[in-house]
């Protein structure tokens, strides 16, 4: 049995985007974890993706799943 290895986020990340077969794209908060804001605030976030999409396939994407969330509020 293999022991469990842990990796920092950022590592993950790297790794993640550097597959050719991922084809997605990662939205992650740019705050420290365990530095949650208060509901009121706004929370900033950071979109990062690979060659496999282009900067406006990219827009896109993000723009249905904004409407879409919207609509299911």
């Amino acid at each position: 049995m293999r022991e469990l290895e842990l990796y920092a986020t950022e590592d993950l990340l790297e790794e993640i985007l550097r597959r050719s077969s991922f084809h997605g794209v990662v939205v992650h908060s740019r705050d420290a974890a365990g530095n949650h804001q208060a509901e009121s605030e706004e929370q900033t976030f950071s979109v990062r993706f690979n060659h496999n999409f282009e900067t406006e396939d990219v827009r896109r994407l993000l723009d249905v799943v904004s409407r879409r969330l919207a609509d299911a509020v």
